[in-house]
């Protein structure tokens, strides 16, 4: 297979976003047609006919255990293994995602393995769906219309906020390990810078910060507020949780550093970048934290200069 056609180092910004914004349940397919262990090789052949499928993932009680390609299915045919079980055939070493990774996971492995299709697991390891290379365009192509109407929308907005100097504020609850929602607040900032006229460069280093300090709060903390204030070419940027406070903020602000458990690890977070990329991203960066009290963290960026 060809590399996926998406460059996430520098492709257009708005595809960018949506990569890192979007989870791979976002695109995957649930309803996947599966097979038994002991199902012949023949009737999976059915299945992939009947269904327009080149791949059918082998299921053992809700767990994946293999995966008949097309490759495989050419091989049992040619070597006349057609009668045998779908397990004596099947590919065993698989490659999977899990559906709360960000979809910028799935468009790395497409690169790297040059798969057509990874199945995807949830937390406890059950099969919860697959994706293919045509799901990520798909979803791309709808979530890019929407954010086309969005921006049109702005544009009203835009005109409006050029009349006076007065402040913009929003403001976001966070949820400890609410993955389903995170990013959603980064997402609303993005909009609302964009609509302030500010420049796509300033934006992107914003919502770096907004989204680095999001996640920290929903893996690290028992829940908290995101803050937005913007006012006079300056965007604040207000990270205030509920947490058991960080013991050592320098060691904290140190990449590599991370304090998530293997599980949060196993979802793709929790690599120990996120406060350094958010500081790094800030033109004023401040952080504030006690033990059992919680962390407030502040950021601010500059998206027009002022004579």
């Amino acid at each position: 297979m060809d590399s996926f056609p998406i460059d996430t180092d520098g492709g257009p910004q708005v595809v960018i976003e949506l990569i890192y914004r979007l989870k791979v349940k976002d695109v995957m397919t649930t309803e996947v047609v599966t097979a038994a262990p002991r199902t012949t090789m023949r009737a999976v052949q059915i299945l992939m006919r009947d269904h327009g499928i080149t791949g059918v993932p082998i299921v053992d009680s809700g767990r994946l255990v293999g995966i008949v390609s097309i490759g495989d299915m050419i091989e049992a045919l040619d070597t006349g293994a057609i009668t045998e079980s779908a397990e004596s055939r099947m590919t065993r070493s698989l490659i999977v995602l899990e559906d709360d990774m960000p979809l910028s996971f799935a468009v790395t492995y497409f690169n790297r393995y040059g798969y057509r299709r990874f199945p995807v697991l949830d937390r406890n390891g059950s099969l919860a769906g697959i994706v293919t290379a045509a799901d990520v365009l798909r979803s791309l192509l709808i979530e890019m219309n929407r954010e086309v109407e969005r921006l049109e929308a702005g544009i009203v907005r835009n005109d409006q906020s050029k009349a006076g100097s007065s402040t913009v504020h929003l403001s976001f609850p966070s949820r400890r390990f609410d993955f389903e929602n995170a990013g959603k607040a980064s997402a609303e900032l993005k909009k609302t810078l964009k609509a302030l006229g500010a420049d796509s460069t300033v934006i992107r280093r914003a919502a770096i910060v907004s989204y680095e300090l999001e996640m920290n709060q929903v893996i690290h903390s028992v829940g908290g507020i995101m803050d937005f204030s913007m006012r006079d070419g300056v965007v604040s940027i207000v990270a205030r949780d509920e947490g058991p406070g960080i013991e050592n903020v320098e060691a904290a602000l140190t990449e590599g550093f991370s304090t998530a458990n293997a599980w949060i690890r196993s979802l793709g977070f929790g690599a120990g970048l996120g406060l350094p990329n958010a500081r790094r991203s800030s033109d004023e960066f401040e952080i504030t934290s006690r033990l059992g009290a919680g962390t407030t963290v502040t950021a601010r960026i500059r998206y027009q200069e002022h004579a």
